[in-house]
């Protein structure tokens, strides 16, 4: 009796189960029997078509890579680890470093320029211009021959001539008026001692305007038939043979006869005074440094003590000089040594 079953066909290119993975999923096996309540026939499957086909691919690491490993000891000796035990990095990674390298260029991003490194910049350049070009005016002006100092005019002299002061500064002739400074001048009027202080002033291109202060004399010192003018520190300004040509006081003997002390006590005393009181003065003397007298030109006497509060004193005589006079009853003596209580007498 011929059999009812038919034959099964088994197509190694077919898709199949657990053995065959390119099977599509709920198809039995063909190579088993499916034994239902109906005994049906298992017939082929049909062909897939290429569409439905699905690959999947896996790739393989770099045959000449090797896998990184865990980090082999340096060899005995070194500081490195040995040649042999090296790895390479994977396939993928060296490619990647690779096309990292070969595009770097390509693949930077250039910013601008900030706004504030930029005027930074340009305000450095334009400080350091203008400073060469400073240094530069300078250096012209400091050594150029055109300001060449050629003339010198003085003033502020009445013991000394203006051409004394010319003379001592002939020196400074030529020289640049930026290189000239007020201790270059004092330094060459030191000769002149009655030169207390000096101010210059340029006036390019080649004019120098030297204003001198002179000390004031405040005595006459006799030394013979001669007067020497003196000042408050008994420097020795100039010479008369005519007192009553220098309206100042005489002081008796002068520091070499009364000594220093009551000397520069006495000039203190008359460089206090004012210029017209000063004026009506005939003499000054000192007993000791607590007991100076003026002599008017009148004969009158002022008897002035010590020399401290000194303006003040000054002061209190001037008042009593001009406070009108009894001719009945003249006065003789202006006793200021306690200015606050002055006495007449």
């Amino acid at each position: 009796m011929p059999s009812s079953r038919r034959p099964t066909y088994t197509s190694a290119n077919r898709a199949g189960g657990p053995g065959n993975p390119g099977r599509p999923a709920g198809r039995p096996d063909p190579g088993s029997q499916v034994d239902t309540g109906q005994q049906e026939a298992v017939r082929p499957a049909a062909p897939m078509p290429a569409a439905d086909i699905i690959s999947a691919s896996r790739s393989l690491p770099d045959p000449g890579a090797s896998v990184p490993g865990p980090p082999v000891p340096a060899a005995p000796g070194s500081g490195k680890p040995a040649r042999a035990a090296r790895l390479a990095l994977p396939g993928w990674r060296r490619a990647r470093h690779q096309s990292n390298g070969a595009g770097t260029a390509a693949n930077v991003v250039a910013f601008p320029e900030p706004k504030s490194k930029r005027r930074r910049r340009n305000l450095l350049v334009a400080v350091s211009t203008i400073a060469v070009l400073v240094a530069v005016v300078l250096a012209a002006a400091i050594y150029s021959p055109i300001l060449a100092l050629r003339e010198v005019s003085v003033s502020g002299t009445k013991l000394l001539a203006p051409d004394q002061v010319q003379a001592a500064l002939s020196p400074l002739q030529g020289k640049p008026l930026p290189q000239i400074s007020k201790d270059d001048v004092s330094r060459l009027l030191e000769p002149l001692v009655q030169v207390e202080s000096v101010a210059i002033l340029a006036r390019p291109p080649s004019g120098l305007a030297v204003t001198v202060r002179e000390r004031v004399p405040v005595a006459l010192v006799k030394q013979g038939e001669q007067y020497q003018l003196v000042d408050v520190d008994g420097v020795r300004l100039a010479t008369t043979a005519d007192p009553a040509s220098v309206a100042l006081p005489v002081i008796d003997g002068g520091a070499g006869t009364i000594g220093q002390d009551l000397f520069l006590a006495t000039a203190n005393v008359l460089a206090a005074l004012p210029a017209d009181v000063l004026a009506k003065l005939s003499n000054a003397s000192a007993q000791s440094v607590d007991a100076v007298e003026l002599k008017l030109v009148d004969g009158q006497t002022i008897v002035w003590g010590n020399a401290s509060e000194k303006e003040l004193k000054a002061k209190v005589l001037a008042a009593l000089l001009k406070a009108p006079v009894d001719p009945k009853n003249p006065v003789k003596v202006y006793d200021v040594s306690v200015p606050r209580h002055p006495v007449t007498r």
